[in-house]
């Protein structure tokens, strides 16, 4: 996922010249705002926390890009108030669609917030990723109530409203009627299976999975089965 988001950043900057203007939507200590911000993007991040947004501060204040970076304390429902529709080269609703009560509607006021010909990345929860996650673990009826739910919840104490697959990722931006669906593939498709490196792997070691980890990914069999969905797409 981020070499797409990479090529994206690095499309508006041959485009345009200038630091490319990114909206990040519900992006909170800045996860994915302070390592754009540190590549040279202008990012705004709407958060309702305001303590996730005094995290984002310290972090920006840390990595020298305070200048790069405007907190804004508001609601992805109130969205066009506290962003300029047509605004942005790239949005980000990252952890956002599997929280929300309405996501279709979000997804709609993302796809106003961008710039006609920029992007929208949307990172999820995959239904089947968390099946799969569920089975290995060995909590079957989780896994059995995931497969089986209309929204792809383990049960009443889940804490997420709902679980996509990448069909109802394509319908829901197909449904904003202002996008187009450039990429859609899995993320940390072999967090299943493989054990992570520790913090003492060898570089080459974590390079070698992180390229194997992405292919794997891009295969739309594969994908599916990530415990996260990525999707991009292109506000015409």
């Amino acid at each position: 996922m981020t070499r797409v988001l990479d090529r994206e950043i690095d499309r508006v900057r041959r485009g345009t010249g200038s630091a490319p203007r990114v909206l990040d939507v519900g992006g909170g200590s800045g996860t994915w705002a302070v390592p754009l911000a540190v590549t040279g993007c202008a990012v705004t991040v709407v958060d309702t926390s305001p303590n996730a947004l005094a995290t984002l501060a310290r972090r920006a204040d840390e990595a020298g890009v305070t200048d790069r970076i405007t907190p804004v304390h508001g609601d992805v429902d109130t969205l066009a108030d506290v962003a300029p529709a047509d605004g942005a080269d790239l949005v980000l609703g990252h952890g956002l669609l599997e929280v929300v009560d309405e996501p279709g509607r979000v997804l709609t006021a993302l796809a106003s917030a961008a710039a006609p010909g920029g992007a929208v990345s949307v990172l999820t929860v995959g239904r089947y990723g968390a099946f799969v996650g569920r089975i290995t673990t060995g909590r079957l009826a989780e896994a059995r109530a995931v497969l089986t739910d209309p929204d792809g919840r383990s049960g009443p104490d889940d804490r997420l409203l709902r679980r996509f697959d990448a069909g109802q990722l394509r319908e829901l931006a197909s449904a904003t009627g202002r996008l187009e669906v450039e990429a859609l593939q899995g993320d940390g498709t072999l967090e299943a299976w493989l054990p992570g490196p520790g913090p003492d792997g060898e570089p080459a070691g974590r390079d070698e999975r992180d390229e194997l980890d992405a292919l794997a990914s891009a295969v739309p069999a594969l994908g599916e089965v990530a415990p996260r969905l990525h999707l991009l797409a292109r506000r015409f």
